[in-house]
């Protein structure tokens, strides 16, 4: 139980990160540099981790990173920069709620993960109170804004699947460094080719790109990564719930909004959520041997998992 605990606490560091990061986003980084502010993003984060874990991919692992960097780091950012910059922190942050459904679905073909009920009803459950706590009045939402948002959350669903799938065997550290390496690399020159001459960066929006790139990225991604191994890819996502949770409280902290009893009820749901898709190991009392697995209530990585040749 106390083990499985320790891995959800850890996991939550990504997407408290990652809300923080809309607003980081939109209110420090250049608005018409999506690109620039991917591979900024993605690249250094990226060279910091393979400064801590010194490991050259082998194998199989050059393409897969690669492909995992596509998917996670260069489309997934260029998507969230933009949205980020078409919407307020809150409806940003927002459609990455329907993330836990979609993250469900996919790990049952890919990773031999059939979703329980319980996870099936916290991803309801918390969905629900992600919307009963935006449904305020927001006015002026941008279509593309959205578009880009749920498509981020499709591709990055999916990428995250595909990640835990091929983990197998290899150092966390190392295989997100090479994610984000990769996804940096392939950003840059299609950024200069298409934005032109990198930004100016003055002060506000170094330390801006400071943060996104060691904090919500280097950092959010290894938790969120190590996550994906020790704990159901349906916990994980529950877990995802609190991206936008974290976008909404910004939202009433930094921008004065007023909370009212609809956004705590909401947040009241969102939590439920979350604790009922926990492991099923981390609800169990007693000393028994199964409930002090780290290891979720999921088949053993290599069986269900194998490694691809």
């Amino acid at each position: 139980m106390e083990a499985n605990m320790r891995w959800m606490v850890l996991t939550a560091v990504a997407p408290v990160a990652w809300g923080t990061n809309y607003f980081v986003t939109h209110e420090f980084l250049p608005a018409d540099r999506p690109l620039y502010g991917a591979a900024l993003r993605a690249l250094p984060a990226g060279l910091v981790l393979l400064v801590v874990r010194r490991q050259r991919p082998r194998g199989a692992w050059w393409w897969r990173s690669a492909v995992l960097g596509l998917l996670n780091m260069s489309v997934f950012f260029v998507l969230v920069y933009a949205a980020s910059q078409l919407l307020p922190t809150s409806v940003a942050s927002t459609v990455m709620a329907v993330s836990p459904l979609t993250m469900l679905l996919i790990a049952w073909p890919l990773v031999s993960e059939r979703p329980r009920p319980a996870h099936l009803a916290g991803a309801v459950i918390g969905l629900g109170g992600v919307c009963l706590m935006l449904l305020t009045g927001v006015a002026g939402v941008s279509v593309p804004g959205v578009l880009a948002s749920a498509a981020a959350m499709l591709v990055s669903s999916f990428g995250y699947i595909l990640a835990k799938r091929w983990s197998t065997g290899v150092d966390v550290l190392a295989s997100t460094a090479w994610q984000l390496t990769a996804g940096g690399l392939v950003l840059l020159p299609v950024a200069a080719a298409v934005e032109g001459p990198p930004p100016e960066l003055s002060t506000p929006t170094l330390l801006a790109f400071g943060y996104a790139a060691l904090i919500a990225t280097a950092l959010a991604f290894v938790a969120w990564f190590t996550g994906l191994r020790h704990l159901p890819a349906g916990t994980v996502g529950l877990i995802g719930l609190l991206n936008p949770v974290t976008g909404v409280l910004l939202g009433i902290v930094l921008a004065g909004e007023v909370v009212t009893v609809q956004q705590l009820c909401g947040l009241a749901l969102v939590i439920a959520g979350v604790v009922l898709g926990r492991p099923k190991h981390a609800r169990r009392r007693g000393g028994s041997r199964a409930s002090s697995r780290p290891v979720s209530d999921e088949r053993p990585a290599r069986a269900s998992c194998p490694q691809e040749r």
